[in-house]
């Protein structure tokens, strides 16, 4: 085969796996959910963001979905200088609407991920008619219940809500048996599983210090999820700081600057940072280089 031919079929080939290359690494992570901006920690993408927040947050018809495994939340917003999302339950009751019968998520985080989300110690969880066998009553009255106001709110407001209109509540004392509602911080049970409470529903409210508001028609529904980063920041501030997106590798799980068309373990300024692309190049031409000095010293005799 000619010299001639080799070189340009191996050029072509370097052409195409770069471009192919390039199209897979450029804008791999997505910045954006609807109206709500996606930056480190979360990502949407695999390799994308912390670790720590992987295959947490999906964006579906530009509404953003927090998913853990007590279910799936809408995302209202993310606050990147406190560190805290707002989610949203369909399933949670209000001032305005009771939902029993087990059918909201309530707040379950996987333990890998404890180090990482929490609600915040300003959000309320109420739990609702909780069965007298909730492990929230054992040894109820003899021993204190958790009920407790949290940051100024308290299931006494709940009660004058609409929704409780039907009800009637009851209240804590000899022969009447637990509160129909029991308001507790998430750090006195570590996981709101109303399975495993044996309550028909809950509700979720949390304080905008240092805003205070009347009465619980006007309180903030939904729950405020505090996250933390341990250990990224400095990595992250550089990548960031050279124009790359930081990310992780999926096979070694350490970090990764992603820098459009190629990633570097330290930042996007650094001179090693498009080595693999570079030794690709090498070998594609040293095996051109090879292939042609063959066919140029053995020619392929044709009989």
């Amino acid at each position: 085969m000619d010299c001639f031919l080799l070189a340009l079929l191996f050029i072509i080939l370097h052409t195409l796996v770069s471009v192919g290359y390039s199209t897979s690494h450029i804008n791999a992570c997505r910045s954006f959910c609807g109206n709500l901006t996606i930056d480190y920690p979360f990502g949407l993408q695999t390799g994308c963001g912390h670790p720590g927040f992987r295959e947490l947050l999906f964006c579906i018809n530009d509404v953003l979905m927090f998913h853990i495994s007590s279910g799936s939340y809408r995302v209202l917003d993310i606050d990147y200088t406190y560190q805290f999302l707002l989610l949203d339950d369909p399933h949670m009751s209000t001032c305005a609407t009771m939902v029993l019968q087990g059918r909201g998520n309530g707040f379950v985080v996987e333990e890998w991920r404890a180090p990482y989300l929490n609600p915040t110690p300003e959000n309320m969880f109420m739990l609702l008619k909780c069965s007298p066998e909730s492990p929230l009553f054992q040894g109820f009255p003899g021993k204190h219940l958790p009920c407790q106001n949290v940051s100024g709110m308290s299931c006494q407001e709940y009660y004058g809500c609409p929704a409780w209109s039907m009800f009637g509540p009851k209240h804590v004392g000899p022969g009447l048996g637990p509160p129909e509602c029991c308001a507790v911080p998430f750090e006195a049970i570590k996981a709101v599983n109303l399975s495993k409470l044996d309550c028909q529903g809950y509700s979720s409210v949390y304080s905008l210090a240092p805003l205070r508001v009347a009465g619980p028609d006007e309180w903030s529904y939904g729950i405020q999820v505090k996250y933390s980063v341990q250990g990224k920041e400095a990595f992250c501030q550089t990548c960031g700081a050279t124009g790359g997106s930081c990310g992780y590798d999926i096979d070694q799980n350490s970090d990764l600057c992603m820098c459009g068309s190629w990633n570097s373990t330290s930042n996007c300024d650094s001179v090693h940072s498009a080595s693999g692309r570079r030794r690709w190049s090498l070998i594609v031409a040293l095996a051109g280089f090879v292939i042609c000095k063959v066919s140029w010293r053995y020619p392929i005799r044709h009989e």
